[in-house]
């Protein structure tokens, strides 16, 4: 993949600009003290706690996630189980404005899609399939607006830059301040529209060896607090 990558680099996802635009870092850890379950339970004060940090470091995206053990998934019974929680979160989060713009940062295919409508889940989904010179890759696109499902059917083809959608709000995305839920996998296990973006900790070398991270698309700069 990444040699694939280094001779086609891979386009934009959303509308950085690295010259001009800063990232902030999310840390949504057990050391993130300040962030309290109350604050995360309700969307609106989780939403306005996400736009706080991103104004007060004038930042337009924040950035995320991946492989970072969680807490906030305790706001949905849809992380929980007997056994052990779902805390492990397997892509990059985008944090932005609702209605920003999202791309395929490569050539494919619609996959599949799908409005996963629970609390606390993706919400619209997209799924686009990639053959890099018989590599197959898959990326997913969650928390996107509903709009971004009107049209589509599988097969379509999508390419480099394509937009595929909008960020959603937090009343059709699952619930979330706004933001993408960007995560890239080898093998789909015959799912449609779905893939979990979340896994138990021990679950972790599984999904180590499926989803690489998205940060060899991205190819962010390090965020202002890192």
């Amino acid at each position: 993949m990444s040699a694939y990558l280094s001779a086609h680099p891979a386009g934009k996802v959303i509308d950085f600009n690295p010259q001009t635009d800063r990232l902030y870092h999310f840390d949504f850890t057990s050391t993130n003290t300040e962030l309290d379950s109350a604050t995360i339970s309700d969307t609106s004060s989780f939403s306005c706690w996400i736009n706080n940090k991103l104004h007060t470091n004038n930042c337009l995206y924040g950035i995320g996630g991946y492989m970072e053990h969680r807490t906030l998934y305790a706001r949905s019974p849809l992380f929980d189980a007997e056994d052990e929680p779902r805390r492990l979160h397997l892509g990059i989060d985008i944090w932005a404005k609702a209605g920003t713009r999202v791309y395929s940062p490569l050539p494919g295919i619609v996959h599949s899609f799908n409005d996963n409508n629970n609390f606390g889940d993706y919400g619209p989904t997209i799924i686009l399939e990639h053959d890099l010179e018989g590599l197959k890759l898959y990326s997913l696109y969650g928390h996107l607006s509903r709009k971004s499902l009107k049209g589509l059917s599988i097969g379509h083809p999508v390419g480099k830059e394509d937009q595929i959608g909008w960020l959603g709000i937090e009343d059709e995305n699952g619930h979330w301040p706004p933001h993408l839920h960007l995560q890239l996998m080898f093998d789909m296990e015959g799912m449609q529209g779905d893939y979990p973006g979340v896994c138990r900790f021990s679950e972790k070398e599984k999904y180590l060896k499926n989803i690489p991270d998205p940060q060899l698309i991205l190819k962010f700069p390090k965020a202002v607090n890192e």
